[in-house]
């Protein structure tokens, strides 16, 4: 074969490979592969309107919950507000099952926030009395037959392994919800009840749609006490991302109570557990930690070196030692009775208010006597005094407010509260209502020598308000001494 010929031949294989190649490109570019469909992710549904739900309301100390800040441990941030930054997702969501399980974990507070769904609770299998009944109707009732006792399978969760399987182990409490101080830590009992039931076999007859916090109160008739479990449960709810204020379940079977109303203007609504009649299911049921285990109560034995400042400028300035989440929920409280939250606005346009918090008998639950111990033995001298005193002020108009907060609506206490300039009284649950304070109130605490207690200078310090003490040997005050220091309190409002 000449040269010539095998010249002729290559040039005709490349031409030929050339179409071919050619070809092969103009028909994947007119036949496109289908693409592989993307890996699928498994994640709650965005979150419904809810419109049966009460809405937040604005807040001017409101700093943002999520995404979580993740801040130092022991951080004011980690203390007051989003500490729970230890997610674990016990139970991802799943096609071939309802429910899901996960707690947020606060290694500053060493507690959990644990939410899920596809939960029943079924009341029958928790033994405590029903809750809610007149006071007058269960005088003598012990406080061990209020507080829930709950069988294996008292809450139950639809998951994709064999059924009656414990949820979470003893080391899974140990870690998530220790036993710490409290002698009956009943949230860890409950985790502890819940039973898995295989896909199918939940049996729900009755279904709660809307997200759900579910509560167990302690000493729930006292005011500090209380705020601590109202603190819990708004923490709760925020650092879960809920969009409006949920449903809320006491799982524990107190009687009513005068501090209910608040649970009820805070929440969407408020109902007993035993008032179901049968068992109940929840899409979405979070589980608040005990009031016990917030910075509130905490700081009664532990050092909590935060001092209180305004949201804007720990918007501008991030610090680790400052707060306004006691603000912010002080805001909250007013905003959900309707009170104006601006602090400027919130006070009288003439005059200063000076509150003297009274103590005064009531009957508090059904072990109590209707007898309040007394921290000041001459309060109604020194209130008589105190007011003689400002009624004849020669250079300010000083008005003086007695509260008498047993015999008043919640309210009008939180009222009270935001419009005075400066809040006096003897050491009592009822200073508990500081976290509520407008900014520029200030304290005045008359402390008796058997309750040198920290609660109020820890409030007013986490708050940023200013806190004076007098200190009193015995509970009998000097009611010039009590008038001499209001006087250069009142000097600081140029009176």
């Amino acid at each position: 074969m000449s040269r010539r010929q095998r010249g002729l031949i290559l040039r005709a294989l490349a031409f030929l490979f050339f179409i071919n190649a050619a070809s092969v490109v103009l028909y994947l570019l007119l036949h496109p592969r289908p693409s592989s469909p993307p890996r699928q992710t498994l994640t709650l549904a965005p979150t419904p309107p809810f419109p049966s739900l009460k809405p937040w309301p604005p807040l001017p100390s409101f700093l943002p919950w999520l995404p979580p800040p993740n801040p130092p441990v022991g951080s004011c941030e980690a203390f007051f507000g989003h500490g729970f930054s230890d997610r674990v997702d016990l139970f991802p969501i799943s096609p071939s099952a309802s429910g899901w399980f996960r707690c947020h974990h606060s290694k500053t507070l060493r507690s959990s926030v644990c939410e899920g769904g596809g939960i029943r609770m079924d009341p029958g299998r928790i033994a405590m009395s029903r809750g809610g009944e007149r006071l007058e109707e269960v005088i003598g009732r012990g406080e061990d037959d209020e507080m829930p006792k709950f069988e294996a399978g008292a809450f139950e969760i639809e998951l994709d392994m064999p059924g009656d399987s414990k949820v979470v182990d003893k080391a899974f409490l140990d870690r998530y919800l220790r036993q710490g101080q409290v002698g009956v830590h009943t949230m860890r009992s409950l985790l502890d009840s819940i039973r898995a039931v295989e896909p199918g076999k939940l049996g729900c007859s009755l279904w709660i749609e809307e997200p759900t916090v579910l509560v167990t109160r302690f000493e729930y008739a006292n005011l500090f006490h209380t705020v601590t479990d109202w603190y819990s449960a708004y923490v709760s709810s925020r650092i879960t991302g809920l969009s409006k204020r949920p449903h809320l379940v006491f799982v524990d079977g107190h009687c009513k109570a005068p501090l209910e109303e608040t649970w009820e203007a805070l929440f969407s609504t408020v109902r007993y557990a035993k008032h179901f009649s049968g068992p109940v299911c929840f899409r979405h049921a979070i589980f608040s930690p005990l009031g016990y285990e917030t910075a509130l109560f905490k700081g009664l034995s532990e050092q909590i070196n935060c001092h209180g400042t305004s949201a804007n400028i720990l918007h501008e300035n991030p610090d680790d030692t400052r707060t306004a989440r006691l603000s912010e929920f002080g805001e909250m409280l007013r905003a959900a009775f309707g009170l104006v939250v601006d602090g400027m606005q919130a006070k009288p346009s003439t005059g200063h208010n000076v509150l003297f918090v009274r103590r005064e008998d009531y009957l508090a639950h059904p072990r109590h006597t209707g007898k309040v111990e007394s921290r000041l033995s001459n309060e109604q001298e020194v209130f008589d005094s105190v007011s003689k005193w400002a009624s004849n002020h020669s250079i300010c108009k000083i008005n003086m407010a007695n509260g008498l907060f047993a015999h008043m609506h919640m309210k009008e206490q939180l009222q009270a509260i935001q419009e005075a300039s400066v809040v006096i009284g003897a050491h009592g649950a009822g200073l508990t209502h500081l976290v509520s304070a407008t900014p520029n109130t200030i304290v005045l605490e008359i402390i008796s020598s058997n309750y040198r207690r920290p609660h109020f200078a820890l409030i007013s310090k986490w708050k940023g308000l200013e806190y004076h003490a007098i200190d009193l040997f015995g509970s009998y005050a000097v009611p010039d001494e009590v008038i001499e220091k209001l006087s250069m309190i009142m000097r600081s409002f140029g009176c």
